[in-house]
């Protein structure tokens, strides 16, 4: 695929140390998962269920990255990337998920720490991306119960005193709302349940887990603690009232719940009283520990949705430009997103800590040009230099994600990356959008800035 200056947005309002990154998470790519690698987690577990993943695979093999190692780092570097977001998986360094530690575990990780540095390549570590130790789901029922929130926070030591001092941030949770509402109340991702009044209660536990760990992180080391979440813009479907008061509810669940928890010390009122008796339990001091200072927020962004009493919304139907994942491709919707956080909670930086999409993507002759995949990131990107424009304190990017690997119920049927995938041999290719990334970089590098590219939307 030929690129012109028009491929490239113009970013002019980023600051000079934003971080450039690609991101990743251990249960999608690892692979290495015999009982002497790592323990067994909720994935593994909710993989086993018929039905439950889309092409009926699991993560057992994924990609191979432990394995793989040093050929990914160098993959990495190639892209002239300054940031590697990733995973540990806790069922790795903690079979049970507390008491003993696998040693080949935390030498893993340690060298991925150490191979990325000896690269020039920051690593960004997150404690925890949705692979429980199924021991603790076992024992405690999972996030539900408040004793796997203190393993967590012990957890949370271990990692802080082995990586710390190499690392500098160290995230503690990824996206909270998915983990409890998608796995508990709808059940369509581990553990597969289906209670509102238990997503509730591990919506609130994976919370008090955040503040405990953020506290465990900075009595170990200087790394900067945060949490990344996941959010959209709701916008109402129609003007009548009644879409506009389920917006505004949606929203609550969404967005407010979170921010307001983090950054206001309380839930929101309506949506209190919209759960009811479902609500969850709080104890005395844990809003105290849900509002630890946050050094940064990571955001993850897809697409926005849209409120409706009647019919949902379906992007698909609309005629919208859509993705593989059926989700409408709408980069405006980032910038909408991330001034609101600034204007409504005051934000630390901020980091996108994932956007991307997924599209049908086919290696011809050793090559797969996604031109999609780089409208899709040239935009969303752009979209972002236009947040910093209007005050937002950004602080960096990771593209979602570095290559194509298992997306959960999707199984392997959904492509996100910017290398391809080959999942008979395991056989990594830059796509297009692979070496956008890389010129894009290289232009930011030397602060050379062209016009914005006329399909920005």
């Amino acid at each position: 695929m030929e690129l012109t200056q028009h491929d490239f947005p113009d970013l002019t309002h980023l600051p000079p140390d934003f971080v450039w990154g690609v991101a990743t998470s251990s249960f999608q790519i690892e692979g290495a998962s015999s009982p002497h690698e790592r323990g067994e987690s909720i994935w593994d577990a909710f993989c086993r269920r018929p039905g439950a993943i889309l092409d009926s695979s699991d993560g057992l093999r994924a990609c191979e990255h432990v394995e793989r190692l040093e050929q990914d780092l160098d993959l990495i570097a190639s892209l002239g990337v300054s940031a590697y977001r990733f995973s540990i998986a806790w069922p790795r360094v903690q079979p049970n998920g507390d008491g003993v530690v696998n040693p080949r575990g935390l030498d893993f990780y340690q060298r991925l720490v150490d191979g990325l540095l000896e690269r020039g390549i920051e690593p960004y570590p997150t404690l925890y991306h949705w692979d429980l130790p199924l021991s603790l789901q076992y024992r405690y029922g999972g996030w539900y119960g408040r004793e796997t929130v203190t393993r967590f926070a012990d957890y949370a030591d271990l990692i802080a005193a082995r990586l710390g001092d190499r690392v500098p941030t160290i995230t503690t949770i990824n996206e909270p709302w998915v983990i409890a509402m998608l796995g508990h109340e709808h059940g369509v991702f581990a553990p597969g349940l289906k209670s509102r009044e238990l997503a509730l209660q591990a919506a609130h536990n994976l919370l008090v887990a955040h503040g405990l760990a953020a506290q465990a992180i900075r009595a170990r080391c200087s790394a900067k603690a945060g949490i990344v979440l996941n959010m959209s813009p709701i916008h109402p479907l129609t003007d009548a009232p009644a879409d506009i008061a389920k917006a505004r509810l949606d929203d609550g669940q969404i967005n407010r719940w979170y921010m307001d928890a983090l950054r206001k010390g309380h839930y929101p009122a309506d949506v209190l009283e919209h759960f009811g008796s479902d609500a969850p339990i709080v104890l005395g001091d844990d809003f105290e520990l849900i509002t630890q200072p946050l050094d940064f927020i990571g955001v993850n962004y897809y697409t926005r949705n849209f409120a409706s009493t009647g019919d949902p919304w379906s992007a698909t139907q609309s005629g919208a430009e859509v993705t593989d994942m059926g989700w409408e491709i709408y980069p405006a919707g980032l910038t909408e997103l991330l001034v609101r956080l600034n204007r409504d909670w005051v934000c630390p930086p901020i980091f996108v800590t994932e956007n991307g999409a997924a599209f049908v993507d086919k290696r011809v002759d050793g090559a797969v040009i996604d031109r999609e995949r780089v409208e899709y990131l040239a935009t969303h990107i752009a979209a972002v230099d236009e947040a910093a424009r209007q005050g937002v304190p950004m602080a960096g990017y990771f593209v979602w994600s570095l290559m194509d690997n298992f997306e959960w119920s999707s199984g392997y049927l959904r492509r996100f990356g910017i290398v391809y995938t080959d999942y008979e041999t395991l056989e990594r290719t830059p796509k297009a959008s692979a070496h956008w990334y890389t010129r894009l970089l290289e232009r930011q590098r030397k602060g050379q800035t062209q016009p914005r590219s006329p399909n920005t939307r």
